[in-house]
């Protein structure tokens, strides 16, 4: 999501793991047919025009349905009733909606339903943080610039369960972000009668989606969601409720866990490393990748494609993930995220397995070949036999304070070169990124939506977001040809994409380090957990065996 690139901020702090004397000593009966979950944080609202965080995108996904749901890896329709495909010239979406589909109070859902939604998140007046989402869609960037009126969003009920969308120009990743919630319905009687009480209780609330919360107030730390009975699939529902408690001590979580007052929980630090072997210990890879990027355009070394190589194989990503995070985290050989975007042509292959040839070429850890390529940069740059003294800029936390530690020692092992520290809050590291004030920076990106380009776009010469200011033509021509050219074929646009990949992997203009997981505790009797890649649980699926 937009406000996840932020997410170095707060990332993975570390807490004691405390005393673990006695966990277990009390085990509590699982209530029958309910799934008790942790939560990291409270529903800080389930407003679908407002919602910015994962922990509202999971509660919005349990009670909503958009036009479509991820089923594992695949698209299904939702609230259509088929996978739609666009006009010849790819701007035009004509979505036949369910006749039967019901609002949680009976109301029908029509098309108008979407229409009101859509213009009500893009309105300047809302202040949707994810307005920006929509541009691409006709009219979107003019309305929430304040220069058209609500109105003029392409989007249109063509009859009551008939909706028409049209673009500005093709979206290749469109139908992804259709099963985000800043794209479901509203029901526009509800939302107007609670006005900025929408979504803050669920006494404001209606679903069209599997679950409904219930007796839920907005600082609540505990809530529930109980089945639907007016969901259109209904029937295929299993699981009568779902119960989620928030939970910010790993200790804690452990020991509501091993009491089996929890069905599923998430560790982090000592807790997550002394559980890692555990039969029921899983890591749940996350769409965010964490990276270094080195100033091109502040320190002239680092133009040199050898010098960049030589950093990055001088880290050794397996301890780094390992040893320092111990989180679920992994060491990655792309800054796209594995396990988020596949083949349009075959659905088994991942993106990044797809380009790792040339990923895995120096992310590996070779210190000799990182020493080699270090010599011949600085002889290519006339520099052989001088130090150098960089600063890399990180987070103030203490998970960030050791990850930047780490790497200050590993990039320290390269002939003449020495790295000191500087962190500081989120708000200063980033502001210095922006304003290039940096030689080196630990960044980080969460994916918006599952599709490469969202990656991708971040690094091109002109992004706002490529901080170190690396610069490729062919890398350049390849993404736009995906956003142009080649726009309305998957197969080539597909193809392109991996060829800007493969550049960036070759150059390592930006230094891949790990892509973000999370470690997992889950009881047995829970089955078919169905993370998808758009990064939430789709509980349709979800089954428990009591």
């Amino acid at each position: 999501m937009k406000l996840k690139h932020i997410i170095a901020a707060s990332v993975l702090t570390l807490a004691a793991a405390g005393s673990l004397a006695g966990c277990g000593s009390h085990k509590a009966a699982a209530p029958p047919n309910t799934y008790r979950i942790m939560a990291t944080d409270i529903i800080a609202t389930a407003d679908p025009s407002m919602n910015t965080d994962v922990i509202g995108a999971q509660a919005l996904t349990d009670t909503m349905d958009g036009l479509y749901r991820y089923e594992g890896n695949t698209l299904k329709p939702a609230m259509t009733t088929k996978i739609v495909k666009p006009s010849a010239d790819g701007l035009t979406y004509v979505f036949p909606l369910r006749k039967n589909a019901k609002w949680s109070n009976g109301d029908p859902v029509t098309a108008q339903d979407f229409v009101f939604a859509w213009r009500r998140t893009v309105d300047p007046k809302t202040k949707s943080q994810y307005a920006y989402i929509y541009e691409g869609i006709n009219n979107a960037k003019d309305i929430t610039a304040g220069k058209k009126d609500v109105t003029a969003l392409g989007v249109k009920a063509l009859d009551k369960h008939t909706l028409q969308v049209t673009l500005e120009k093709p979206i290749p990743y469109f139908d992804k972000l259709m099963t985000q919630p800043m794209f479901f319905p509203q029901n526009q009687k509800v939302v107007e009668k609670w006005g900025k009480k929408f979504g803050t209780h669920s006494k404001t609330l209606v679903s069209n989606g599997p679950y409904k919360l219930v007796n839920w107030n907005s600082p609540d730390n505990t809530w529930n969601e109980v089945k639907n009975s007016k969901y259109w699939n209904a029937k295929q529902v299993k699981v009568e409720k779902l119960h989620y408690q928030v939970v910010k001590d790993p200790s804690t979580a452990l020991n509501l866990y091993q009491s089996k007052k929890l069905d599923r929980v998430k560790l982090t630090g000592d807790t997550s490393k002394q559980m890692k072997g555990s039969k029921d210990y899983e890591i749940q890879k996350q769409n965010s990748t964490f990276y270094l990027l080195p100033n091109i355009q502040k320190q002239e070394l680092f133009k040199n494609q050898k010098i960049r190589q030589a950093l990055s194989l001088a880290i050794n990503r397996d301890q780094l993930t390992k040893k320092v995070i111990g989180n679920g985290t992994i060491a990655a050989s792309s800054f796209t995220p594995n396990d988020m975007s596949f083949d349009p042509d075959n659905k088994s292959k991942d993106f990044v397995a797809e380009t790792s040839a040339t990923g895995k070429k120096y992310t590996r850890y070779d210190l000799p070949a990182a020493k080699k390529l270090w010599r011949e940069g600085l002889a290519e740059t006339g520099n052989t036999g001088k130090n150098f003294t960089f600063t890399l800029l990180g987070d103030d936390t203490d998970n960030a304070k050791q990850i930047t530690e780490y790497v200050q020692n590993q990039l320290g092992k390269l002939p003449g070169l020495k790295i000191t520290l500087n962190n500081v809050p989120f708000k200063n590291r980033l502001a210095r990124s922006d304003s290039g004030d940096f030689d080196l920076v630990l960044g980080a990106w969460n994916a918006d939506f599952a599709d490469p380009i969202n990656f991708l776009t971040l690094f091109t010469s002109d992004a706002s977001y490529n901080y170190g200011k690396w610069s490729n033509p062919q890398y350049d021509a390849a993404v736009a040809k995906s956003l142009n050219e080649d726009v309305n074929n998957p197969s080539a646009r597909w193809q392109d994409l991996k060829d800007a990949q493969n550049i960036a992997n070759e150059q390592q203009g930006v230094i891949p380090l790990y892509q973000n997981g999370e470690a997992w505790l889950t009881n047995s009797r829970v089955k078919n957990l169905d993370y998808g890649p758009a990064g939430n649980y789709n509980n349709v699926s979800l089954r428990l065996k009591e």
